[in-house]
């Protein structure tokens, strides 16, 4: 018969074990909780209005930042 004592001191029984049965439980556990968070999800993207949008390019890290938001808030007042 096993000793338990030699299960124990085990590295694979000890830190295998658990990592191959992790997967099986959070499969589980998110199968539960993941039609709650998708509908989440939905409402929040449903709300949000992403045909508006502006792509703003920031400053490179060789560029003086507070120059490149002035610039930018320059052609903003020019463009309104």
């Amino acid at each position: 018969m096993f000793n338990l004592k030699l299960l124990q001191k085990n590295k694979t029984i000890k830190y295998g074990v658990p990592m191959l049965l992790d997967p099986s439980l959070e499969a589980r556990v998110n199968l539960e909780k993941q039609p709650v968070m998708l509908e989440e999800e939905y409402q929040k993207l449903k709300d949000l209005k992403l045909d508006e949008w502006k792509n703003i390019r920031g400053p490179r890290p060789w560029e003086d930042s507070r120059e490149y938001q002035e610039q930018q808030r320059t052609t903003k007042n020019i463009k309104d």
